[in-house]
């Protein structure tokens, strides 16, 4: 088998997750760090003001980005299951016919976003001291969703195949690339926010592109005949049916995120120059979670394309243990370090002092996200898809409940802000470790391996 596909249905469940795992930690925290490196040259060289501008516009564009990123897990679920039942035919035709959506929809999306960026922007009452910038801001990210599209997809089905190293050498390349394009762009050229927005943009593309092309020489699953090329309905369709529910749950995510900017916002520059930093932080932390969601993810997908569904449980336990252990680490970094990782990003002592108390809030409830994360990754795996819309829903009611509940019903003031977040990863934490327990994951994956054999015969 090629050096470029990993087969996850034989071997120790908890080395082969962590393995796979850590290059997509890699991965993300470079792909984190093009938000960063624009975050610190922003607040650091332009001003807090303009980090306001940029942190104002980040959950509007993740609502974008989300759909491109639902359709793409979708993809690599299908992907993965193939694989796992050695349907190699469907690899392909999967692989192909998910290319078709996803450029369809990163096009539609990359439109769409560009002409409401103001409208939005106004409509959650962003100050207009810093309304200009972040309507640049956000429209240079909003044409480049093609790019996010792009990466998203490659980077879904690498993994599905267990390949986790290929794109963590392309954003490593593509890291390096946002930060000298970001110095050249904001400070001899002085481009401003939309400078910074564009060195992101451009660096995705390439690591995208630069993806995408390795594969087709590299990766024996890209070497395609005239018929993988041809359109199908059944597999397009699939594609959507499995990828839109994963969307609409990023959807509901990023519309709660929003009435939380909002939220922030009515507080004024100070409070939202540290919901941004906060926020920043908070992303780099979420990575491990993510990457270990994505690593049992492909993991449960292939078990169950091979009809392992005690090693699919067996790999749940371990992966929760091991996201538990990174909480609590996390928790003491934060009591120890909140100050200095605020100083990263401001100078300012009003925000520092704000973003500090925030952060030690937070980590408290790092194990309720763990939680989140790699429950989400086993029933995105098996198929269990049709929960995560309602997992995301809870989470809008929750973030917008508690929003209104602790900020004019309680004296807790600025701290509502971040508390909101807490309580959220709570409940629906809880609610995701109940759906894994009913076993009606168990459920859909028995349907997939009927489908599977019924495919193979």
């Amino acid at each position: 088998m090629s050096r470029y596909v990993k087969n996850m249905t034989e071997g120790n469940e908890a080395k082969l997750i962590l393995l796979f795992a850590l290059p997509l930690v890699a991965g993300n925290l470079f792909q984190q760090l093009y938000n960063i490196v624009d975050s610190a040259i922003v607040g650091q060289i332009l001003g807090f003001e303009r980090l306001a501008a940029v942190g104002s516009t980040g959950s509007i564009t993740f609502l974008f980005y989300s759909m491109c990123n639902g359709l793409s897990i979708g993809a690599g679920i299908l992907v993965s299951q193939s694989f796992g039942a050695g349907l190699h035919n469907d690899v392909r035709k999967f692989i192909t016919n998910s290319a078709y959506v996803l450029g369809a929809v990163g096009v539609v999306i990359s439109v769409i976003s560009t002409l409401v960026a103001e409208p939005v922007l106004r409509f959650l009452d962003t100050p207009e001291t810093v309304l200009p910038d972040a309507v640049c801001y956000m429209q240079v990210n909003c044409i480049g969703t093609v790019a996010v599209a792009a990466y998203n997809w490659i980077s879904a089905v690498l993994r599905s195949l267990g390949d986790s190293k290929t794109p963590l050498i392309f954003l490593i390349i593509a890291s390096i690339l946002n930060i000298i394009l970001d110095v050249i762009f904001v400070l001899p050229l002085q481009m401003g926010v939309g400078g910074a927005a564009l060195a992101t943009i451009i660096s995705q593309g390439v690591s995208a592109v630069a993806s995408i092309i390795f594969a087709f020489i590299k990766n024996p699953y890209f070497k395609f005949g005239k018929s993988d090329f041809l359109p199908s309905r059944s597999h397009i369709s699939r594609v959507v049916r499995i990828g839109t529910p994963v969307s609409l749950q990023s959807g509901m995510i990023s519309i709660s995120m929003i009435f939380l900017q909002k939220t922030a916002n009515s507080f004024g520059e100070t409070v939202m120059a540290a919901y941004t930093a906060t926020m920043k932080v908070e992303q780099l932390i979420h990575q491990p979670f993510i990457s270990l969601n994505a690593a049992l993810s492909t993991f449960t997908g292939q078990n169950i394309g091979a009809a392992k569904l005690d090693r699919v449980s067996k790999g749940y336990k371990k992966t929760i243990t091991m996201a538990c252990i990174f909480a609590l680490f996390m928790l003491c970094v934060f009591f120890l370090l909140s100050d200095p990782i605020m100083r990263i990003f401001v100078s300012e002592p009003a925000v520092i002092t704000i973003g500090a108390s925030a952060l030690m809030v937070s980590c408290c409830f790092y194990c309720p996200l763990s939680l989140i994360h790699v429950t989400r990754g086993l029933l995105n795996g098996a198929g269990d898809v049709g929960f995560a819309f309602i997992n995301g829903v809870a989470e809008v009611i929750g973030r917008i409940g508690f929003a209104l509940l602790l900020v004019n019903f309680t004296p807790l003031g600025l701290c509502s802000i971040w508390l909101t977040t807490c309580l959220t990863w709570t409940i629906t934490g809880i609610m995701c470790v109940l759906r894994y327990k009913a076993g009606i994951w168990k459920r859909k994956a028995d349907i997939t391996i009927n489908n599977n054999v019924q495919t193979s015969e």
